[in-house]
């Protein structure tokens, strides 16, 4: 069976959200408390600083790994669907915590993002594929 040709344009879709991803998760990693606020997340604890640099540090290695293997066609694609999945989850959590007076912004600014993010994702996969 004879694979078509890849799509430069969702190629060039899933290389410009692995550098964002490399982005955000820096910038949690290492302005945690401004990332927070910028995701419309009020103060937090010390448990919640931990677990969004957790989530930093995967955006920061899910990206760097796409980027990684952005001359192998067959691995790009499987990047694309993992980053998608990861990004519809993403959703899904911040659905979740929109349910909450005191999240509701966080996560309805998340929802949307993560939303858009995994239709991308999903788009560019199967244009890769």
């Amino acid at each position: 069976m004879r694979r078509r040709r890849s799509d430069p344009l969702a190629r060039q879709a899933v290389l410009a959200m692995a550098a964002a991803r490399i982005g955000i998760g820096a910038g949690t990693l290492l302005a945690t408390r401004p990332a927070l606020r910028g995701l419309g997340f009020a103060e937090t604890d010390s448990s919640g600083l931990a677990l969004a640099k957790l989530a930093g540090g995967r955006d920061l290695a899910l990206g760097a790994v796409t980027l990684a293997v952005r001359n192998d066609p067959g691995a790009l694609c499987a990047a694309a669907l993992t980053a998608a999945a990861l990004d519809a989850a993403d959703a899904l959590t911040f659905a979740l915590a929109g349910a909450a007076p005191e999240t509701r912004d966080a996560g309805l600014r998340g929802l949307a993002s993560g939303a858009a993010a995994a239709a991308l994702g999903l788009w560019s996969y199967r244009r890769l594929a």
